[in-house]
């Protein structure tokens, strides 16, 4: 039922990084974090971030961005708004949501005394008072504490659902001295709307827009990542300022190499070198290959990577000369590396030819070891159930089969643009078919 982790949720300490835990937080991008500014207590203050639910993410210490230093008034405020000394974009971010309404179940984690390690109560959503908004503990023992302040309150996970965070805990009954009663109906705390945050603050305003992240790209870009079974080459469209561009900013850590278009192609020449095994004496053999001034290597395809190395080319119609370094991407291809394209507008300097020389043949090649791999797998099935002998030969790879005759239509194809249309159909069948012999 949901996520039971969440990189995003941050255990604060005060002074230096082995300081006191003073309360909470949340990571909003990869430079941004929120907590109540009683928590920070001086707008010059230093705090350090820790993701205690992702001890792979290193503890980062924060400053309050300019602007972002909203203390405790009449009006509910109570909210400083962290910037990151360096970045933490392997860490995935809170989504926010301005969505809120009385009786929503929510809940809310912790680092009171005793509870470093974090503990979560559930309760729902009251009434208002002013700018906050009540939140009812269910019984006594699950009403806010020291500790809390500056934790997200989220909604309830689902299944298939991500959670969200609608606000922040900024107190409990709205004095964050006073003795909870004997009376448990009174056990309950506030908290300030993402809504209103972001009325204060103009940079999480622009983190909540309709279009400030687009989630689905994000996906996408995971997937390719992560399975190395997804196209070898892959060509997408970023316009600059949009939220697949703040999206993409997020994810530029998952690349290996990572180009800028128009910056220095020997650097990037140099990044993929030192992702290459080869003899130290060969270096310049394979350095003049890939600029292309003397032959490939004669044993360049055994130096391959043992595990797939990704180069992002990050606008690449903004290169003086796509045509120069798309010829080194070519020849990283020989070398298996996988190719994540970004264009900055559609049809950009540079796309006919990322497609033709670099999108096409990888697509092609990718179909045929994908043909391969299920031929394999039918035969190795077909074994097993005992069904192999000379009258049933040739129809073990019958799905195989048929997926080939469709890949040599392909070839007969003229126009581009319908052949990588095919091409895409084809593979998705043929990944479709392998999912069903099981993993690799």
């Amino acid at each position: 039922m949901g996520e039971l982790r969440a990189d995003w949720r941050l255990r604060l300490r005060r002074e230096d990084a082995h300081g006191p835990v003073c309360g909470a937080g949340v990571l909003v991008d990869q430079y941004t974090a929120l907590t109540c500014a009683h928590v920070v207590r001086r707008p010059d203050a230093v705090m350090w971030l820790e993701f205690a639910e992702n001890s792979a993410l290193e503890p980062v210490s924060a400053r309050v961005l300019p602007g972002g230093w909203l203390p405790e008034r009449a009006d509910g405020e109570d909210v400083a708004v962290l910037r990151l000394d360096s970045p933490r974009p392997q860490a995935r971010r809170a989504l926010l949501d301005p969505g809120l309404w009385g009786g929503m179940e929510v809940y809310t984690t912790g680092y009171a005394e005793g509870f470093d390690g974090g503990v979560s109560l559930w309760g729902r959503i009251g009434g208002v008072s002013g700018e906050r908004v009540q939140l009812d503990a269910v019984i006594e023992s699950e009403a806010v504490r020291a500790g809390f302040g500056g934790a997200a309150v989220c909604t309830r996970p689902r299944e298939g659902s991500p959670v969200r965070v609608v606000g922040l805990v900024v107190s409990r009954r709205g004095d964050p001295v006073a003795v909870l009663p004997d009376d448990r109906r009174l056990s309950f705390s506030y908290l300030v709307p993402v809504e209103r945050i972001a009325e204060l603050s103009p940079v999480v305003k622009e983190l909540i827009g309709p279009h400030a992240w687009d989630h689905g790209f994000e996906e996408r870009l995971h997937r390719w990542f992560d399975d190395p079974d997804e196209d070898p080459v892959k060509i997408t469209v970023v316009p600059p300022g949009s939220g697949k561009d703040r999206s993409l900013r997020q994810l530029t850590h998952r690349a290996h190499v990572v180009h800028r278009g128009g910056a220095s192609r020997p650097d990037l020449i140099d990044h993929a070198l030192g992702r290459i095994a080869f003899p130290a004496s060969e270096y310049l053999a394979y350095w003049d290959w890939l600029r292309g001034a003397k032959p490939r290597p004669a044993r360049a395809a055994d130096c391959a990577p043992g595990r797939p190395v990704t180069v992002l080319v990050d606008g690449l119609d903004e290169e003086p000369r796509p045509g120069a370094l798309i010829d080194i991407l070519a020849r990283l291809r020989v070398l298996g590396f996988r190719l994540l394209l970004v264009f900055r507008q559609e049809g950009g300097l540079g796309w006919t030819a990322s497609r033709d020389r670099l999108l096409q043949p990888a697509l092609l090649a990718h179909a045929d070891l994908l043909l391969e791999r299920l031929q394999r797998a039918e035969f190795s099935q077909a074994i097993r159930r005992g069904l192999v002998d000379s009258a049933s030969l040739d129809s073990v790879t019958e799905t195989a089969d048929r997926h080939r005759a469709v890949r040599r239509l392909i070839d007969d194809v003229r126009d581009p643009q319908q052949q990588l249309t095919r091409l895409r159909a084809l593979i998705k069948d043929l990944r479709a078919d392998l999912s069903r012999h099981g993993p690799r």
